[in-house]
């Protein structure tokens, strides 16, 4: 099977057959106190934490959350909600090891030297709004919708440090229409 991304138009043409099925599911950030990062990704972002899951034995928790509006199909049944949780597309899972606290711990956000992981990214339906409201919270910001040479596009901090894209997906025409090919 030929791949030729370095010349791809569009989408990806050859999809392997054998990844029929795959669900991307989730993106892990470790937390140093997940009070305060369980508050900002629920009050503040809107997301709904669908499982938490202790490991008392290895000293760690997780804890699943998910955008959308429509949670009817979760269920009440533990086993069935584990792998109901684990089969959802694009998911958020905040990792806290239990003897990490805020005033002990400051993860590396990918962004400064060495560069690695860079953000997450979430679709608002009115930015200048969201910005307002993150702004009513002290949420930090890295950049404002409206500063630098891409405008339309801000980046607020989480309580660890973690870049937060947040953008209109209406107006990425607008934002990326010159590199759009």
């Amino acid at each position: 099977m030929s791949r030729h991304f370095d010349k791809a138009e569009g989408l990806c043409e050859d999809k392997d057959s054998a990844t029929q099925g795959y669900v991307f599911n989730q993106t892990m950030l470790r937390i140093a106190d997940p009070k305060r990062s369980l508050d900002f990704y629920t009050r503040i972002m809107g997301m709904t934490l669908l499982k938490r899951l202790d490991f008392s034995e290895m000293k760690f928790s997780l804890y699943f959350l998910s955008t959308g509006e429509d949670f009817s199909d979760i269920s009440k049944d533990d086993a069935a909600r584990v792998e109901q949780t684990f089969g959802r597309p694009a998911m958020l899972e905040l990792t806290h090891n239990w003897g990490d606290t805020a005033e002990t711990m400051q993860y590396h956000n990918g962004n400064s030297e060495p560069k690695g992981f860079g953000h997450i990214g979430f679709h608002v339906p009115d930015i200048d709004s969201a910005c307002e409201r993150f702004e009513s919270f002290n949420v930090p910001f890295h950049k404002r919708a409206n500063d630098g040479g891409m405008k339309g596009i801000a980046f607020i901090k989480d309580p660890d440090g973690y870049w937060v894209e947040i953008y209109n997906a209406a107006q990425v025409n607008d934002i990326c229409g010159p590199h759009l090919k």
